[in-house]
């Protein structure tokens, strides 16, 4: 499939008003709100990379290419993508293959987020179709146009709903030759908060940092961290620089609990586990939150949601993302005025049952401003409403 092919797909549609659901791979099913559409417009068609240099550390793919494609040939060529995407297909109970465009249109982002950015931080242009049927270019290979890089930010993230991706340009810098974890033992949440938080304040390059309560840490690296809570933090580079920063590390976390060192081979399965949100694969349908919040209140709005609601939770980004699983109701009204009294923050709900999604908004409601802009954007960039129809709404 062509750009213009997809092109008069999208006009044909627009003139008809017939809504359209856009997808990748399809990896993220039953993730935002439900889409009633009968059409679909898949980007699997439109694969292949079409321009990479790696000295230039800059690649640029159709939207279709599958995710493992354009890892293997980062992997042969030193790189990475540095925002970590996760893979969504265990949680969710999918099958197919993530695709690159669906990476950036969700804007998916892992363990490294909270140093390296998010999956809009690496993007540099993007090619789409909107819902006139125009193909639009915006951004490129190197960053020079503002404008055009606020489109291209725009796109990330938008599911679908402002246009159909077709090609994506995004930095891919040098992959770490090596990497360690050390793991803290022992901490409840409140105490990993302080020691992720003196792990992060010292010239160590943390590039990791979670905390797993002992109802998780069992589920990872085959019961090896089965001793109870599990406070770990990742320490990437050249070897000697590992070693140096790793050992600096534990000596300064020996205060808050007892320390281990896992080498590269258990520290890469670690924090795969983590950015895939294992401990929560678990072939049911329970509602699974992703809970973005001030490092410093994620274990107050855990504890608080404790006492009210029963709820399994592991912290990601220093504490500033938590994945939480609830035992029986989405509880989105709870979690969101908890969230409120603590500061503010943002509850997506990645996974539940039909019966739930349908009565839950899945993203953050926003506040009035916000959603007068958003609307404008939508109207704007899809005026006829065919892409996606509600997967965002009430955010």
């Amino acid at each position: 499939m062509t750009d213009e092919e997809a092109a008069a797909i999208v006009r044909s549609h627009a003139q008809s008003g017939k809504p359209l659901a856009l997808c990748g791979g399809n990896t993220r099913s039953g993730f935002g709100n439900s889409v009633v559409a009968e059409s679909r417009l898949r980007s699997s068609n439109l694969s292949g990379i079409t321009a990479y240099n790696p000295g230039e550390m800059v690649l640029t793919a159709r939207s279709g290419t599958p995710l493992s494609e354009i890892e293997a040939a980062l992997a042969e060529n030193g790189q990475m993508m540095a925002f970590e995407p996760m893979d969504h297909r265990p949680i969710m109970g999918t099958s197919g293959e993530p695709t690159i465009g669906g990476v950036f249109a969700a804007n998916v982002s892992g363990p490294r987020r909270f140093v390296a950015g998010a999956a809009r931080d690496s993007l540099l242009g993007v090619s789409f179709i909107n819902g006139k049927g125009e193909v639009i270019n915006a951004g490129g290979r190197v960053m020079k146009n503002v404008t055009g890089l606020d489109l291209v930010k725009l796109m990330a993230g938008s599911h679908g709903t402002l246009g159909f991706l077709t090609e994506v340009t995004f930095r891919v810098p040098p992959r770490p030759r090596t990497e360690a974890t050390i793991v803290v033992s022992g901490l409840n949440d409140a105490e990993a908060a302080n020691a992720m938080a003196a792990a992060m304040a010292l010239p160590v390059e943390v590039s990791g940092a979670a905390h797993l309560p002992m109802t998780v840490s069992w589920k990872f690296l085959d019961s090896t961290l089965s001793g109870g809570e599990a406070t770990c933090l990742r320490i990437e580079g050249l070897p000697g620089s590992v070693d140096a920063r790793s050992a600096k590390l534990a000596t300064a976390m020996v205060v808050f609990g007892s320390v281990m060192r896992l080498e590269q081979s258990e520290s890469v399965r670690l924090w795969k586990d983590i950015r895939d949100v294992a401990p929560y694969a678990d072939g049911t349908a329970r509602p699974v939150w992703r809970v973005s919040v001030a490092p410093s209140i994620g274990h107050q709005l855990v504890a608080a949601l404790r006492l009210e609601a029963g709820v399994d939770a592991f912290y990601d980004w220093q504490g500033g993302l938590i994945w939480m699983r609830m035992e029986a109701d989405a509880d989105a009204d709870l979690l969101r005025r908890f969230i409120k009294v603590l500061g503010g923050g943002h509850a997506t709900l990645i996974r539940a049952p039909e019966s739930m999604r349908s009565m839950t908004s899945a993203f953050q409601p926003q506040q009035e401003a916000v959603a007068l802009l958003s609307q404008r954007l939508k109207l704007k960039f899809d005026p006829a409403g065919i892409f996606n129809p509600g997967k965002m709404a009430g955010a």
